[in-house]
């Protein structure tokens, strides 16, 4: 089972002294417009600049056949990244949003339309949401070979919480639409 950090081991904010869990954190990402790359390597670089957040891992660079999008939409370059963390969930998904309109995304046309940049928090711990803006674990993960893959590449006993071993999900759904790009790379911070 992929090792979490124990939400018993608390971090203490400095200036509020406030206490705070440390938890690991699965994140995707996702580029299928513009520098693809770029854009996810941007992405990697402002999560790395986030305070309360360390990067422990990316992925190698999938691509991807876009699922459930418009005709005509281009591939996707795909990643994981895994980190600790002791921002709040919500706190987290500012950011993720945050950053995803840095870089020009547009969301007027609709669920799964292209994008220059995706960001989905996976898991976040053993924590679970079923609110209208956050749905921990994602709700969607089980189901797509581009998230699986390259978490199991990360961590090969990794385990989605609620729904099963990743090697397990990923036998059952097959890795048909996604290719490694061993020649494209992203860097840690």
């Amino acid at each position: 089972m992929t090792e979490t950090p124990n939400p018993n081991i608390i971090d203490a904010d400095t200036l509020t002294g406030e206490m705070r869990p440390i938890r690991r954190i699965v994140v995707a990402l996702g580029s299928n417009l513009g520098d693809r790359l770029g854009n996810l390597q941007g992405a990697v670089d402002s999560l790395s600049d986030t305070p309360d957040v360390w990067l422990t891992g990316v992925s190698p660079v999938y691509e991807s056949t876009p699922v459930d999008s418009p005709a005509g939409a281009g591939d996707y370059l795909n990643a994981i990244l895994l980190a600790d963390t002791t921002l709040s969930a919500h706190r987290l998904l500012d950011r993720a949003l945050a950053i995803e309109d840095a870089y020009d995304r547009d969301r007027s046309h609709g669920v799964n339309a292209p994008r220059t940049l995706d960001i989905d928090l996976i898991t976040i711990g053993d924590r679970r949401s079923e609110t209208e803006e956050l749905r921990l674990p994602h709700p969607q993960a089980q189901e797509r070979a581009f998230v699986l893959q390259p978490w199991l590449d990360l961590e090969p006993d990794a385990y989605l919480i609620d729904r099963g071993a990743v090697a397990d999900l990923l036998d059952k759904i097959g890795t048909d639409g996604i290719t490694r790009r061993d020649d494209l790379e992203l860097e840690l911070g």
